[in-house]
């Protein structure tokens, strides 16, 4: 199979899941490698071992940590959508990957994993209720070291307030190469 038949595969695949489950997906096409670009760049990765993303869909932002590290991070991915997940099992084999983000630190456990350094974020968190907003965000706290920042993107601002509370937010990018365009996020745990 071509890469750009596979490309249009998983363009597909994402629609699809989109139309089913459009809550949880948030968007009707994969992240671009700008947005990609976006999410890791702010990041000091020479300093990063443990790494996680939330919402990993088809794992367009998935292979940026270890680039980004050089190879050395442990990254673990959440996933909710079944099907994605057994794509990103087959993609990338040497990262686990779990179905629930309101969970980091249990499987945080099962893979002996004490903190992360990063936390990056593709979660639509505009279209969650408070509460699964809110076990969200302490599950990204606590796993966090002192510093450990967390890089979320969203396609409006609804979020900023949240997170101010929650994390220092050193930057906001607005990335107009998306469909839809879209902010990035650069947070650090308070200390």
């Amino acid at each position: 199979m071509s890469k750009l038949s596979e490309l249009v595969q998983e363009k597909i695949r994402f629609l699809n899941t989109f139309i089913q489950s459009p809550k949880e997906i948030g968007s009707i096409t994969p992240s671009t490698k700008y947005l990609a670009a976006a999410m890791v760049k702010g990041i000091d990765w020479d300093k990063v071992e443990h790494a996680a993303e939330l919402g990993a869909g088809t794992g367009a932002i998935t292979s940026c940590p270890r680039q980004a590290a050089g190879g050395k991070v442990r990254v673990m991915l959440f996933e909710k959508d079944p099907q994605l997940r057994e794509r990103l099992l087959v993609k990338y084999p040497g990262f686990p990957c779990y179905a629930d983000a309101s969970q980091i630190r249990n499987a945080m456990s099962v893979e002996g994993i004490p903190y992360l350094d990063v936390v990056i974020s593709g979660l639509p968190f505009f279209n969650f209720s408070q509460p699964v907003r809110d076990r969200i965000m302490e599950e990204i706290q606590e796993s966090l070291r002192p510093g450990g920042y967390f890089v979320a993107f969203q396609y409006s601002l609804q979020m900023k307030r949240q997170l101010s509370r929650q994390f220092d937010i050193e930057a906001i990018q607005f990335v107009p190469y998306n469909l839809p365009p879209a902010f990035v996020y650069l947070c650090r745990k308070k200390s």
